[in-house]
């Protein structure tokens, strides 16, 4: 998906989708290598065109490298490539909306908060 990325300590990185499994997610590889970081979401059934975003993790060993920051803008960047209206209840993703969500909505993303039915869709999705 994203290539030409280079994280915090100058090593290329690329982001990709991940469409498998009950949950989907945007992982970061090094080097074309295994993933070492996923930012998770579920898409809405009932709406079809929005995206939760509900998890952001990076492999400890990685941290420090800005890795979590690249799935973030990628992922932003991908769905409003994709007309997706995001719904942050990832705190990573809601921080980086209140901080960059005018500069996110000027260059063609929506954004929307959360609801309980959101939370109520990402629980039943991850324990399911």
């Amino acid at each position: 998906m994203s290539q030409g990325l280079i994280d915090n300590s100058g090593a290329p990185v690329t982001v990709r989708l991940d469409l498998t499994g009950p949950t989907h997610s945007y992982t970061v590889h090094l080097s074309e290598g295994s993933p070492v970081g996923r930012a998770q979401f579920v898409d809405s059934p009932d709406v079809g065109e929005e995206r939760i975003f509900f998890h952001t993790e990076v492999d400890e060993e990685f941290g420090g490298r800005g890795l979590a920051g690249l799935l973030v803008r990628e992922a932003l960047k991908d769905s409003a490539a994709r007309n997706l209206t995001v719904v942050p209840v990832c705190p990573l993703f809601a921080r980086h909306l209140k901080r960059h969500g005018d500069d996110f909505v000027a260059n063609g993303g929506v954004f929307r908060r959360a609801t309980p039915s959101d939370i109520a869709l990402v629980k039943r999705a991850t324990q399911g």
